[in-house]
């Protein structure tokens, strides 16, 4: 058994993950604002992360074994975590995101269309932080979401005093109602209904997870001993004309395109630059992953049939 914190744990895969550390007999603490209660038998502490002040009180004499940080979004947000856990915890697991590869945000080398991108891609030991941005304007980080995520993982690489890990998510699809992105039910429902979707003439393909094996390869982070980041996708690449044959057969329809060309807006999962991951290294640190399009019709079938999302 192993003391775990997990900060946030609300919702979608986070929430999933708590109940999955009970299961595995962990002792479990999540921190958040309060808006959704915990399971019963998981220590609740209610306080605002961005607060240092107050997050080291409620934190008063504990230590953990691993914290499981679910909504770090900053530098900032990951300097006051490193500060407030440093000496209170061996091992820091920060869920990032496939969006720091993303080549229309950042100047990254270019790797060539098909080849799946390793983690040595973005560096976090060498990255630029820059804590004077405004970060605290939620307009300025929804415009810099990928930069947020690349500087936090700097910050808690360069933070010392804990083993500190980064996991890169792909997109994270499942669940019905509880996908909050809405972007596959918004797939689901244009394509059922006729309607068209908006994609690249030449769209490149990119990587997916289910918000379980997510979860699943969580849990495994807090027990594995690796550091620094590491891929977590399904295996296989996957365009948005692939997903839409899927989503197509599972609906009885055929997909209505409209194409637009690069570098004009398209639908969610249309994508006209390459940046879908390679899962190796995770392989070799030995974590199994599923095939997408073993699991991703089911996961489809579950969308047609749950209230559609206002995404558009």
């Amino acid at each position: 058994m192993q003391k775990i914190c997990v900060i946030g744990g609300s919702r979608y895969f986070g929430k999933l993950l708590v109940k999955r550390l009970q299961a595995a007999g962990h002792q479990v603490t999540v921190i958040n604002r309060g808006s959704t209660p915990s399971p019963a038998g998981v220590e609740h502490l209610v306080v605002d992360r961005n607060d240092e002040a107050a997050l080291t009180a409620a934190l008063d004499s504990r230590t953990f074994d691993v914290v499981v940080d679910q909504v770090c979004y900053t530098p900032v947000q990951a300097a006051i975590a490193a500060r407030a856990f440093a000496g209170r915890t061996r091992r820091y697991v920060m869920t990032s995101t496939m969006e720091v590869y993303d080549p229309a945000t950042a100047a990254l080398p270019a790797v060539p269309a098909g080849t799946p991108v390793p983690e040595e891609l973005v560096d976090p030991a060498t990255w630029p932080v820059a804590m004077d941005l405004p970060w605290h304007d939620d307009a300025y980080l929804e415009a810099h979401y990928a930069e947020g995520k690349r500087q936090a993982e700097a910050v808690f690489t360069r933070a010392g005093g804990f083993e500190f890990a980064s996991v890169r998510s792909a997109h994270v699809v499942g669940g019905g109602a509880q996908e909050f992105t809405g972007r596959l039910a918004h797939y689901a429902e244009r394509i059922a209904d006729g309607g068209a979707i908006t994609v690249h003439t030449k769209a490149l393909p990119t990587v997916f997870i289910h918000y379980e094996e997510l979860a699943d390869l969580l849990l495994w982070a807090t027990t594995a001993d690796f550091t620094g980041p590491v891929n977590a996708c399904s295996d296989g690449l996957l365009d948005v004309y692939g997903l839409a044959a899927i989503i197509a057969t599972q609906a009885g329809r055929e997909p209505v395109y409209r194409t637009v060309p690069a570098g004009e807006e398209a639908s969610p999962f249309s994508f006209d630059r390459h940046y879908a991951m390679s899962n190796a290294r995770a392989r070799e640190l030995g974590f199994s992953f599923s095939r997408t399009t073993d699991w991703l019709p089911g996961t489809v079938a579950e969308a047609l049939t749950t209230e559609p999302s206002p995404t558009t």
